[in-house]
C-alpha cells in the first residue's frame, strides 16, 4: 500500500514538469520568398502562452501567427522565442533567404539600323501557338523612350515575344526564324535580358495587329546571328527595374 501512495504523489509532480516546459517551433511559407512577397509564419510551439518574433531585419511581433514582408533581399535569421505560463522559455531559430523578384527586360530595337522603338505593345505568350494564334497572352507592356519594356512575376519557362508598333513589328521576323521571338528560359531571380528586334513596315489603315505587314527590305536571316544579352551580373538596379514593370494584378 505504501508503494502505490508513493507512486500517486510523485505523478502530479512529473505531469506538472513536462506540461510547463515550453518547446518552441515554427515554420514559414514560402521558404524562399522574394522581396515584398507575403510570409506566413506558423507557429507549431508546445505548452506556450507568450511569443515574440525576431524576423532579423529589425522588426519584431509578439503575434501567434505572423504575416510578414522583407523589403530587400538577403539572409535573414528569424528566431521564435515561446513562454508558458510558469515563465520558463525555449526558443527556435530558422534562417530565409529573401531573393530579388524574378524579371525580364525587353529591349525593342530596329533590325537594320538598331534604333530603339518607344511606344511599342510587347506581348509574352507561352507557347508559340498561342503566339500564332494571338491567344491567351500572358502580359502587354509597351516600351519607354529608350525602347525597353520590364515584366516581372514570370514562370520560369520560354516566352514568345509579339512586337506592334505604329511602324514596326517582328511578324516577319518570325517567319525567318522563330528564335527572334523566343526569349531563353527565363531564369528565377535574376535580371534577364532579350533583345525583339523589329522590321519599320508600313501598316497602312489596317486596324487589325497584323494587317497588310509590308516591309520594306528583307533578307534571310537567322536569329543566331544577333547575340542576345546575359543577364545582368550585377542585380543591385533591380529595385528601380522592378518599380517600373508590368506585373500580375
Amino acid at each position: 500500500m505504501k508503494r502505490v501512495i508513493y507512486f500517486l504523489a510523485i505523478l502530479p509532480v512529473v505531469l506538472v514538469s513536462c506540461e510547463m516546459n515550453p518547446q518552441a517551433y515554427f515554420s514559414a511559407d514560402p521558404g524562399d520568398p522574394v522581396v515584398g512577397e507575403e510570409v506566413w509564419f506558423t507557429n507549431e510551439s508546445d505548452n506556450a502562452t507568450r511569443f515574440e518574433w525576431d524576423f532579423g531585419d529589425g522588426y519584431i511581433s509578439d503575434e501567434a501567427n505572423p504575416v510578414h514582408l522583407y523589403y530587400a533581399s538577403g539572409t535573414y535569421q528569424v528566431s521564435l522565442k515561446a513562454w508558458s505560463s510558469n515563465g520558463l522559455s525555449d526558443e527556435a531559430f530558422l534562417t530565409l533567404d529573401v531573393m530579388i523578384p524574378t524579371l525580364l527586360e525587353i529591349e525593342v530595337l530596329e533590325y537594320y539600323e538598331k534604333y530603339p522603338v518607344a511606344d511599342a505593345s510587347v506581348i509574352l505568350y507561352s507557347t508559340l501557338t498561342d503566339w500564332d494564334n494571338e491567344k491567351n497572352m500572358v502580359y502587354e507592356g509597351f516600351t519607354d523612350p529608350a525602347g525597353k519594356v520590364v515584366f516581372s512575376g514570370l514562370d520560369d519557362i520560354v516566352y514568345y515575344v509579339d512586337v506592334w508598333e505604329q511602324d514596326h513589328d517582328n511578324y516577319s521576323l518570325r517567319d525567318d526564324d522563330v528564335g527572334f521571338i523566343r526569349t531563353p528560359e527565363i531564369i528565377p531571380h535574376r535580371i534577364n535580358r532579350f533583345i525583339a528586334y523589329v522590321d519599320y513596315v508600313d501598316h497602312g489603315k489596317g486596324d487589325e495587329r497584323r494587317d497588310k505587314n509590308i516591309i520594306i527590305r528583307k533578307l534571310e536571316r537567322k536569329a543566331s546571328e544577333k547575340q542576345q544579352p546575359d543577364p545582368y551580373p550585377d542585380s543591385t538596379n533591380w529595385k528601380a527595374l522592378y518599380d517600373k514593370s508590368y506585373r500580375p494584378k
